[in-house]
């Protein structure tokens, strides 16, 4: 697909220099770019998603459960 996007002079010209030192295509360095931004992001998704779940959820044990755990663990001297 074809887009047309504004960046700074800068930032363009560094990736034309970026590119053309690794024998790409501009298309092809924005292309790899967005998509390790986006893949190395995913994770805020996740992140936001489960803040707004615990938002309206209490995040704690249930205390027996809690108790119960305890009482698997075993005993050790510290």
């Amino acid at each position: 697909m074809k887009t047309a996007i504004s960046i700074p002079d800068e930032v363009f010209q560094r990736a034309e220099d970026f590119a053309t030192r690794r024998k790409m295509t501009r298309s092809a360095l924005f292309t790899t770019a967005v998509q390790e931004y986006v893949d190395r992001h995913r994770s805020d998704d996740v992140t936001e998603r489960l803040n707004q779940v615990y938002a309206h959820e209490a995040s704690t044990l249930d205390p027996v459960l809690q108790t119960l755990q305890t009482l698997s663990l075993p005993q050790e001297d510290w």
